[in-house]
């Protein structure tokens, strides 16, 4: 008894302590907070000045809703000690909401100060930029004639389709830094005219203009690389093909197969004789679509050779079985529906949901069908045999919830129930006629499906 006293009192005086300490944990977290909303009130002032009031926007309402949920703070703190008595439960729940008050303040001003911190470092910076942006413009410019020698370069080796993407990207390079300049030289004068929201979207319209230039210039070089690449790719593809076209011709000589392999053949035959202007890529991708589809259909074909798409016998067999087997455990179900449990009936409703979704793939009532697509035997197949695979597995469940709820001595002779002599039943003693019933109906529905199996 004295140990269960002791270990009450242990635990009453860690729960104090945990009080005591959430409690300095909010005041602490009070004084930090306010002394942040001081602190981001005095850099919401500077941005201001730095980026102008519509870049500062999202800080300036963060910081008025911190001020806002920060008043609920400081009133639970103020009722925590006013002359009220307060319960300890009541004090924990008020310090646990400062805390997170507290902390949400923190979180969302470090938030919206971490996204202008970037843009308030590139205003100070802005005299450097314009510098690298006018060096870059320069640099840029000096690569243009140079740039336009590869043009012309290409244009001698490769079609007007091959380089439309960059015929014009000298052109469009040199007015983007026309742009940039210009751009540069608004930001420097707007700064110094004091419009420093201005200032800042020349300044980002400048540095943006000149990547895109570099981007236009490098893409030219590119090209040639490239292009180059995709020739020596062309060649080794044009190769795989040809050996494609000969392994094909020992695959099965199905349509798809013959039709594959005419448009590999014609890809072939339209690629261009050599020292003729060509478009590599294109000539490339095309290749490659027809010797995948070549690859395709003599995969299907080899499929469909191992495994031939069962005749409508075979798919008629099943209907009629999955039908069978439906009608089987629907009667027996049935006809013990006080004994019958729920696993048996969600086989069967299972069963003969499956059976209405083949009726609804085929379109048509599979048991009038009189033939059914190749196309959609294999899929018909599958679905019948599931149904009449769930349809047995209800009759079997509904067969052990027979004999689970059968009374003892059910079935022995003088019972007055199954299995009595004089009906010709259960002559052997035991459990008489349901069994022999159930037994012969099972064992009809297994020869069914080994039947079946056989024809399929």
């Amino acid at each position: 008894m004295a140990g269960f006293w002791g270990k009450r009192k242990r635990d009453r005086e860690e729960l104090e302590a945990q009080d005591a300490d959430l409690a300095r944990r909010a005041q602490a977290a009070l004084v930090q907070a306010d002394e942040r909303i001081r602190v981001t009130g005095d850099e919401l002032v500077f941005a201001d000045a730095e980026l102008g009031a519509d870049a500062t926007k999202d800080l300036r309402d963060a910081l008025e809703s911190v001020k806002q949920h920060l008043g609920e703070a400081f009133h639970l703190h103020q009722l925590n000690h006013d002359e009220i008595p307060d319960t300890a439960e009541e004090l924990r729940t008020r310090n646990a909401r400062i805390v997170q008050l507290c902390d949400w303040a923190e979180e969302l001003l470090d938030d919206r100060t971490e996204a202008l911190a970037e843009r308030i470092a590139r205003v100070r910076r802005a005299p450097e930029i314009i510098a690298g942006v006018r060096a870059d413009a320069a640099r840029l410019r000096g690569l243009l004639p140079q740039t336009r020698e590869t043009l012309t370069r290409l244009a001698a080796r490769y079609s007007t389709e091959a380089l439309a993407s960059i015929a014009a990207n000298p052109a469009e390079a040199d007015q983007l830094l026309g742009f940039a300049e210009h751009s540069a030289g608004v930001s420097e004068r707007r700064r110094e005219a004091g419009q420093r929201e201005q200032a800042n979207l020349a300044l980002e319209a400048s540095t943006e203009a000149v990547r895109r230039a570099g981007t236009l210039v490098e893409a030219v070089e590119t090209f040639e690389v490239e292009a180059l690449r995709a020739e020596s790719t062309l060649a080794a593809v044009v190769e795989d093909s040809r050996g494609d076209l000969v392994v094909a011709r020992q695959a099965p000589q199905v349509p798809a197969v013959l039709e594959a392999m005419r448009e590999l053949e014609a890809a072939l035959a339209a690629l261009p004789a050599a020292g003729v202007n060509t478009d590599p890529f294109t000539l490339l991708t095309q290749l490659r679509e027809a010797n995948a589809g070549l690859d395709a259909a003599i995969a299907a074909a080899r499929q469909r050779e191992a495994h031939p798409v069962p005749d409508f016998a075979h798919v008629r067999n099943a209907v009629d079985d999955a039908d069978r087997q439906l009608a089987v455990a629907r009667d027996v179900i049935a006809g013990h529906r006080g004994w019958i449990g729920a696993d048996a009936r969600t086989r069967l409703a299972e069963a003969e949901r499956v059976r209405v979704d083949l009726d609804r793939f085929l379109g048509t009532s599979a048991a009038a069908a009189t033939s059914i697509p190749e196309e959609q035997r294999e899929q018909a197949l599958a679905i019948a045999r599931r149904s009449a695979f769930l349809a047995s597995e209800g009759l079997q469940l509904a067969q052990r919830d027979i004999e689970a709820y059968r009374p003892q001595g059910w079935g022995e002779p003088g019972n007055g129930a199954w299995g009595q002599p004089q009906a010709g039943w259960g002559s052997r003693g035991g459990r008489g006629g349901a069994s022999d019933i159930m037994g012969g109906v099972l064992g009809g529905l297994v020869i069914g499906s080994l039947l079946d199996g056989m024809f399929d």
